[in-house]
């Protein structure tokens, strides 16, 4: 009896793995681990995500700070647009990682979460948040809070310049990431590592 019912969950889960997607294998195959809970190999894919993060963010940070300052705030917005995939694709091949940034309140929609992401960000983490998939890789969703500078484009529509507005309303016209004040949680940097 136990070896038909065995039997049965058995067909019953191939069947299902055989019709579904493979999206939602893929995404199945992320399982959450808490920070404290990861292998010495796993902390140091976790390092090498920090890193990666951190290489992305000041990297894209001094370039936004010093057109900012050279032409205004107007002029970032098509540089932020064009250049950011850029430096992320840098830092990802520097570092051997996948790197993006994401949100629930997307402004760009390429930036949409990678499938494993998706269901994590709807949970609006404020810490960081680690998956590891069957195959070693490991996944980090950081929390990106926004800082006083960010405002200038992210902030409420009474602090955004006019010709700030008008520049995201003709690049972005269903932008979503404004509303925000200082040390809000504007999104995350996801991070894929591969297996040491």
């Amino acid at each position: 009896m136990f070896r038909k019912a065995a039997f049965g969950v058995l067909a019953t889960t191939i069947c299902l793995v055989g019709c579904s997607s493979s999206s939602t294998i893929t995404e199945t195959e992320w399982l959450d681990v808490l920070e404290e809970q990861l292998s010495d190999t796993q902390k140091k894919q976790q390092q090498k995500a920090v890193a990666a993060r951190e290489a992305l963010f000041s990297r894209l940070m001094a370039r936004l700070t010093q057109v900012i300052q050279a032409e205004g705030a107007a002029k970032a917005i098509p540089i932020c647009q064009a250049e950011a995939p850029q430096l992320a694709e840098a830092v990802a091949k520097e570092f051997h990682v996948q790197i993006g940034r994401t949100s629930t309140k997307l402004r760009n929609p390429a930036n949409a979460p990678p499938p494993w992401a998706q269901s994590r960000i709807e949970q609006q983490p404020i810490k960081p948040t680690f998956l590891a998939h069957r195959d070693g890789r490991l996944a980090c969703l950081l929390p990106i809070r926004l800082k006083a500078q960010c405002l200038t484009c992210h902030g409420s529509p009474e602090q955004i310049q006019p010709d700030v507005r008008e520049i995201l309303t003709q690049r972005y016209p269903k932008d979503q990431a404004t509303g925000y004040r200082e040390d809000d949680l504007r999104g995350w940097f996801w991070v894929e590592v591969p297996k040491e």
